[in-house]
């Protein structure tokens, strides 16, 4: 058997599981560049495996992963796709702060409310995109620019919050709202909510770096795997078009659907 590593940062740890996390990091990097969702691999992973932690270390400390694959993957959809930053920047800037008093109320609220809350959302999201097969094929926005750059930051900002708190399916999200009431493609709501996800991701580090919590040596190491992950997801999704990333996504909001479910029926 493998004994603890014993690494400042790294919360006893063995090397198998940390190979593990780097490996669930690899893998949530590129599914959340393609569409969201990547939280439903990594953060598990970690409560998981991670000894006698408080929940709030794992949160924190996922946020430094996620936050290096989502910085890679809005690179390189931005060298890929094209990206109205004039409307992106605003709306991460919102969701930064939206994710900061998220972030400061993580502790606050009690999760089994929140849970509920969003499988329902999860659940409508998942039936309209599968009723609506030509929904996100392409760009076609449905207001005058100043009512589309209102919607944005008003999802930018509630959803900015729910990420902050920890809530699972942020990136999906992101891109359901970019696609449904503001009439991106799925490609280029993908990249618009990588650069959003960046912001949320740091509003909420604001938080828990001061406060103690990001385990550095476990985060670094596995935002390296993030990074390859996320450079392989959005480099194959700005390659294979919206009609992939909508399959794709329905896949990861039946995913989270499922394991949402699961865990409120174990805590009920």
């Amino acid at each position: 058997m493998l004994t603890a590593l014993n690494w400042p940062g790294f919360a006893d740890l063995t090397l198998a599981g940390l190979l593990f996390l780097c490996a669930a990091a690899f893998l949530a990097g590129a599914v959340d560049a393609i569409v969201g969702g990547g939280g439903l691999i990594q953060l598990p992973a970690m409560l998981m495996l991670l000894p006698g932690g408080e929940v709030i270390y794992s949160l924190a400390t996922s946020k430094v992963a996620a936050i290096a694959g989502t910085s890679a993957a809005a690179r390189t959809y931005a060298k890929r796709t094209p990206m109205d930053w004039r409307a992106a920047l605003p709306m991460a800037l919102v969701a930064l702060v939206g994710s900061l008093g998220g972030a400061a109320l993580a502790d606050a609220l009690p999760s089994s409310v929140l849970n509920v809350v969003v499988l329902v959302a999860l659940v409508v999201v998942g039936i309209y995109t599968w009723r609506k097969p030509d929904l996100g094929s392409v760009d076609a926005p449905r207001f005058a620019r100043r009512l589309q750059l209102v919607l944005m930051l008003l999802g930018g900002a509630v959803i900015g919050f729910w990420d902050g708190i920890a809530g699972p399916g942020t990136g999906s999200f992101l891109v359901f709202w970019l696609v449904s009431l503001v009439g991106f493609a799925f490609v280029t709501a993908s990249a618009t909510a990588k650069v959003v996800n960046v912001a949320t991701n740091l509003g909420a580090l604001f938080f828990f770096i001061p406060a103690g919590k990001v385990l550095w040596g476990l985060g670094l190491v596995m935002a390296a795997s993030n990074i390859a992950g996320s450079v392989l997801g959005a480099t194959v999704a700005a390659g294979r078009g919206s009609a992939f990333v909508r399959r794709v996504f329905l896949t990861v909001v039946v995913g989270l659907v499922v394991s949402l479910g699961w865990k409120i029926a174990l805590s009920s």
